[in-house]
């Protein structure tokens, strides 16, 4: 397995984070001292000008790049390399004066002030012209600087416009979509139901609050919508840098599982994946082991968008964020241990909103590198001088490859259309918990995870498990066919197969599309289950897992049943079957059973693939990376306890310690080992 080095000009991990030096310009002090600074931390990258376009362009057409020009050469002089950021997230004022079509209007139908960021419309003909202009200034005047590694586009891109520009755009996107023929539309979204036939697309409105809202195909459509009109704004911001400097690689900031944008579509623009991770450590409501996992799914989420090269952790808070509920500081250790998730998990980076505190604004509390006592002698900079140190430590594990054998099945398509449809509870689907608590029992057990759509390529992988896949896009019901009759070991859940992706319902039972088949299995009716209402799934050896939330009542058609219900009236019914399907098995699990009480049918399905489980403690997180010089097993320790992990053996690259046996982790511990003649097979 090949390396694959984002950077050849860094040539290994990249640390920095975003920096804002228009904000000091009055200060040289202070932008001199940032530099002693930044090499005393062991930055060697920043990112520039996120959010600078009133200090680029003040008035119209009237551009300063000098200020510009003369940090990105210091910085480079001083061995620190740049990530330039096109500065579209956030307009200054002259642009709203001018041009107020640019600012977006409401779920209410309200044009919004000048303010915030992310204000913009993305459909306006006006403000793109704006930025191509920025952008392709930027490109002129920068594309060609050597320290110059990477374009941010825009920066956390999100939220949605109702403006009659996008109105419009959004007739003509479901007019191409369904062939001109408005009776396509009526028919896929089912429009005769409470008389909500169209005659002309010209009638379709974006669903207002206060509009059309009870059209589960008109509202699916706008998110997917949503996601197609930002992907397009994204793409004319490449396109322009790329004219210019087409070797030039480009990125933008994805945000964890982001409800809003379905980031899968947006994934093959760029040339790296990158996201901004601000987990809520040390809450109240889950333990700390919990919170890890959550951020580590979110690790894997981007990974498995392009599996080939490593992904880079773009932002995370140094000491903590501003803008939670409750702004709990990291607890010491904590910093050292969440970046190393990051590079655990597959990231090549590892960067920080933001470099300096700002002194004033929205943001002046949000945590930062140096604070506002402007010096290295606090806790957090001292913890991120020690991350900086380490990931020299273990440089060689950069552009290596984390490589998973086992598949989490997880759609933003079908998380739209459980979340809209008018079934089960409307407190308890909980699709994403759902998903997140099935990934992290895969890893308690050693298991790598990939997160995958429902239409990717399984053929690298040996297990799968598609939890609640209510939506079956075009094509599924073969994907998965076609991975377990090579071998694949599949397990599905209640609520699977229920509709198309209009959200038109299956005939013929479900799960539909031919699902049954694969399944063995017919669902006849879903039940669900008050808080207060007990169930169990019983096993014949007297097993008894609890059942919540949901419960289906099934028909065999071919499967072997491996535990049925314990009450009800469905009581003796099958709840986990069995289908030899190929070479394969395909599991059907009819109810919601917690991921815990599932571990042991986890391991049966991996040892059925031949997918080795990693014996450790639950709380201590495993990963692989390998390349060709070698393979490197990470483990954090979650605990605040001692913690020991047996049957390790190689050199610990953070100690230079030969571990032969057992593995010792102090509270919030680390260890990179690289493991003694061990190869992976390419990918």
């Amino acid at each position: 397995m090949e390396k694959t080095i984002l950077f050849p000009k860094v040539g290994k991990f990249v640390h920095g984070g975003d920096y804002n030096p228009d904000q000091w310009l009055d200060r040289p002090d202070i932008l001199k001292e940032d530099i002693r600074l930044m090499k005393e931390a062991g930055v060697n990258c920043v990112t520039l000008g996120v959010f600078a376009w009133s200090t680029l362009e003040p008035r119209k057409d009237e551009f300063h790049f000098e200020w510009m020009k003369e940090i990105m050469d210091n910085l480079y002089a001083n061995g620190i390399y740049t990530i330039l950021a096109t500065p579209s997230g956030a307009k200054p004022a002259w642009i709203d004066e001018e041009y107020p079509e640019a600012l977006r209007v409401d779920h209410k139908g309200l044009r919004r002030l000048h303010g915030v960021r992310h204000n913009h419309c993305m459909s306006s003909p006006k403000y793109r012209e704006r930025v191509r202009i920025m952008d392709r200034k930027l490109a002129e005047n920068f594309g060609h600087h050597p320290g110059l590694i990477m374009y941010h586009i825009s920066n956390e891109l999100g939220g949605m416009c109702f403006c009659p520009l996008c109105a419009a755009r959004f007739r003509q996107y479901l007019s191409d979509k369904f062939d001109h023929d408005i009776d396509k539309l009526n028919h896929a979204w089912w429009a005769t139901f409470w008389s909500h036939t169209y005659q002309s697309f010209d009638q379709i409105e974006p669903p207002f609050a206060n509009g059309e809202t009870s059209m589960m195909g008109l509202n699916l459509e706008w998110k997917r919508f949503t996601t197609w009109n930002m992907n397009d704004f994204m793409m004319d911001e490449i396109r322009t840098l790329k004219e210019v400097t087409p070797d030039i690689p480009v990125t933008t900031n994805f945000m964890d599982f982001f409800y809003l944008l379905d980031y899968r579509k947006m994934a093959p623009g760029l040339d790296a994946i990158s996201w901004d991770s601000y987990p809520e450590f040390h809450n109240d409501r889950e333990s700390f082991s919990d919170t890890m996992y959550h951020n580590a799914f979110n690790h894997a989420l981007m990974r498995s968008m392009k599996p080939d090269r490593p992904f880079m952790l773009m932002e995370s808070a140094p000491g903590l964020p501003n803008w939670h509920e409750y702004n709990k500081m990291k607890r010491p250790g904590v910093h050292k241990l969440a970046c190393l998730q990051a590079v655990a998990n597959g990231s090549d980076t590892v960067q920080y909103f933001q470099w300096r505190q700002s002194r004033g604004s929205y943001e002046q509390f949000h945590g930062a590198v140096v604070g506002h006592k402007g010096t290295d002698e606090t806790r957090i900079f001292k913890e991120v001088a020690e991350v900086g140190r380490i990931l020299e430590k273990i440089s060689p594990v950069a552009g290596t490859l984390v490589k998973a054998r086992a598949a989490l099945i997880v759609d933003w398509d079908n998380r739209w259309a459980i979340d809209d449809v008018m079934a089960l509870s409307r407190r308890t689907k909980h699709y994403d918990k759902t998903c997140v608590e099935i990934w992290k029992a895969f890893e308690e057990l050693g298991v790598e995870m990939d997160i995958v759509a429902s239409d990717s390529d399984l053929s690298h992988y040996d297990v799968a498990v598609a939890p609640m896949l209510y939506l079956l896009e075009p094509e599924t019901a073969q994907n998965l066919k076609g991975f377990v009759a090579r071998g694949g070991q599949l397990l599905a859940t209640y609520f699977t197969g229920c509709v198309d992706d209009n959200q038109l319902c299956y005939l013929g039972g479900f799960p539909g599309d031919g699902l049954q088949e694969l399944f063995g299995v017919e669902s006849e009716e879903i039940d669900t289950l008050y808080p207060s209402d007990r169930n169990g799934l019983v096993f014949e050896d007297g097993r008894v897992w609890e059942v919540r939330d949901y419960a289906e009542v099934l028909n065999v058609k071919g499967a072997d049943v491996l535990a049925t219900f314990e009450s009800d009236y469905y009581q003796g019914k099958p709840a986990l079957t069995c289908h030899p399907y190929g070479e394969g098995k395909a599991y059907y699990i009819a109810a919601r059973v917690n991921a815990e009480q599932m571990k042991p049918l986890f391991e049966q399905m991996a040892r059925e693939a031949d997918i080795p489980c990693r014996r450790k403690p639950e709380t201590v997180e495993y990963h692989l990376r390998a390349g060709e010089e070698g393979s490197y097993a990470f483990y954090l320790n979650h605990s605040t306890e001692e913690e020991i992990v047996e049957d390790v053996h190689g050199r610990d690259m953070l100690t230079d310690e030969k571990i032969d046996g057992n593995l010792i982790l102090s509270a919030y511990g680390t260890a990179v080992i690289k493991l003694q003649n061990v190869r992976l097979q390419p990918l």
